[in-house]
């Protein structure tokens, strides 16, 4: 068993040393995208409405794709605009150029080196398209192609899992769409201070982890801006501790994935406080009555009636905000889960950090 954060230095040597570290430079990259990124990311975003899109189309990968599916609740709820995820072989593959006037392309990825991400992005832009990529280096291929960019200012991430990375994309893209309405984004502020809160929950999640040590699989479920995080919640456990996670909305789980949910397969719950956990609450309600080996994260109202659970500090946190902190506890449970089976999560087999689709 490796030693305690408390028993740890910096410069320790154990397994999931770098994903650890990561993980806990999340409020300050937080921070610093207050602090340094919002004036420019709302710059950007003056400008391209000014260009008034009519439709909005996201690509992406991986973390990167779960960070686009955030975005477009965000667009569709805040600015009322149609948007869609793109399916890039339609494009890199098939050579489909489809007429994209007025539409304003995001294109979100960590290392903006994907060949496929930047040979779509680059095709949009031909045909027409607003193109805005959102990176974590400035100086990526994808950026060079695109008209506009956005620095999610988390430093480097050398972890092969990514953590930091995602939740700075959430806020760089929650500041991006509110840049679009000319939103108050002010309650934002609180997300640094809250997420060290959570981070520092670390033992407490560590007992609930070993509840999952020897699971074979896991259903994560959430509706509204807490689906994303079921997916990026799914993603990490399958990439650190390999077992076999599968992400549900809601609403999708009731038809027909429900029937191999039993009292043994744990489920984990997302239950975002607003509209998003009203709409997951029949679900709650029919996992109970199958007796499922519930693990809710989210207010503390849900997580007493579950079987086990983590209560987030949302008290006062807009809905569309809460994905920032909902998906820190479930990062630690996949780190958690990992050690407790006896493996490195940073060293995940057959992963690389860029990942060159095409």
């Amino acid at each position: 068993m490796p030693p305690t954060p408390a028993d740890r230095s910096e410069h320790d040597e154990y397994p999931g040393r770098v994903m650890a570290g990561e993980m806990a430079q999340q409020p300050a990259v937080l921070r610093r995208i207050l602090d340094e990124g919002a004036p420019r990311i709302r710059a950007v975003a003056r400008e391209v409405a000014a260009r008034r899109p009519r439709f909005v189309l996201l690509t992406a990968r991986g973390t990167s794709d779960n960070a686009a599916l955030y975005a477009k609740y965000l667009m569709e709820i805040r600015l009322g605009l149609p948007c869609g995820l793109t399916s890039m072989s339609t494009t890199t593959a098939y050579g489909a150029r489809p007429d994209l006037r007025d539409v304003l392309v995001v294109t979100v990825s960590q290392s903006g080196g994907s060949p496929d991400l930047v040979a779509s992005t680059r095709a949009a832009r031909e045909a027409g398209a607003i193109t805005l990529a959102v990176t974590n280096n400035a100086d990526s291929p994808l950026a060079a192609v695109s008209e506009f960019h956005v620095d999610v200012l988390a430093g480097p991430e050398k972890a092969l899992p990514a953590t930091k990375t995602y939740t700075a994309s959430l806020l760089a893209l929650y500041l991006f769409t509110e840049g679009l309405r000319d939103g108050d984004t002010s309650a934002a502020g609180a997300l640094p201070e809250l997420a060290s809160r959570v981070l520092g929950r670390q033992d407490e999640v560590r007992a609930l982890a070993a509840r999952y040590r020897f699971a074979e699989r896991m259903v994560i479920t959430s509706r509204g801006y807490g689906y994303p995080t079921a997916r990026e919640a799914a993603l990490k456990l399958m990439e650190t501790s390999y077992i076999p996670a599968l992400a549900y909305s809601g609403a999708d789980l009731l038809h027909g994935p429900l029937a191999m949910v039993d009292n043994v397969s744990p489920v984990i719950a997302v239950v975002t406080q607003g509209r998003g956990g009203e709409a997951l609450q029949p679900v709650l309600d029919r996992l109970r009555g199958r007796g499922a080996d519930l693990f809710v994260v989210g207010p503390a109202a849900q997580v007493s009636a579950a079987s086990a659970g983590f209560v987030l500090p949302t008290e006062g946190v807009p809905e569309e905000l809460q994905p920032v902190l909902e998906i820190l506890p479930l990062q630690l449970m996949a780190y958690e889960v990992t050690i407790a089976r006896g493996q490195d999560p940073d060293a995940p087999r057959a992963l690389a950090k860029v990942t060159e689709t095409r």
